[in-house]
């Protein structure tokens, strides 16, 4: 197995990913979807965290080698940031979704000076926006976003547009066919439910 199908099987097995084929959830943005998806149960297994942080650092230094932060999305990217600067011995810092409105007002938590490289981690990529106003954050302060590294893609069509809009790149350690492929191979989900899977990833 390759690590993207490992990291799959793992998110199924420990229910962080859920699949409903026939009974659909809705998400927050009113789309009907059978799959759910909640990566911050991973925290909770060391196992699957550490594979997912290996990933994460080979996605890093096969394609940001020349890193020099790295970034979390509040909440959800901060704890495999956390792991990923520790493994490569960087710098970390952590990105709100707004400024806090008190205090000093700060957006980004630690220590990043203009023009240091940056790459921001997020767990999930849906349609992009919410790492996509992190990373644009970072620009504003005046450092360089390298690209964007995450656990899992929905691989939405709005996400690709919205990453392409913005002149950056995005990596997940798995997405979204690699793992319902799994799921089928793992017998999660029978062939018919597999047709559906594939019908609304289109």
């Amino acid at each position: 197995m390759t690590i993207a199908q490992t990291v799959a099987q793992s998110l199924l097995e420990i229910k962080a990913v859920t699949l409903r084929p026939n009974e659909p959830f809705t998400w927050a943005s009113g789309i009907k979807s059978p799959i759910y998806c909640d990566n911050r149960l991973t925290i909770s297994y060391p196992k699957v965290r550490k594979l997912i942080c290996s990933g994460l650092v080979d996605i890093i230094k096969n394609n940001y080698p020349e890193a020099q932060i790295i970034a979390g999305t509040a909440t959800a990217g901060i704890p495999q940031a956390a792991w990923v600067a520790e493994q490569l011995d960087l710098p970390l810092i952590y990105v709100r979704s707004k400024p806090k409105d008190h205090g000093q007002g700060k957006q980004i938590e630690g220590v990043l000076n203009s023009k240091q490289k940056v790459v921001v981690i997020d767990d999930l990529i849906s349609t992009g926006q919410s790492v996509l106003g992190a990373a644009k954050a970072v620009q504003t302060a005046g450092a360089q976003v390298l690209g964007i590294a995450g656990i899992f893609s929905y691989q939405l069509q709005s996400a690709k547009k919205n990453f392409t809009d913005a002149g950056l790149s995005f990596q997940t350690v798995t997405n979204y066919t690699t793992l319902i492929e799994v799921a089928k191979t793992e017998k999660f989900v029978d062939a018919s439910e597999l047709e559906v899977l594939r019908k609304w990833r289109q």
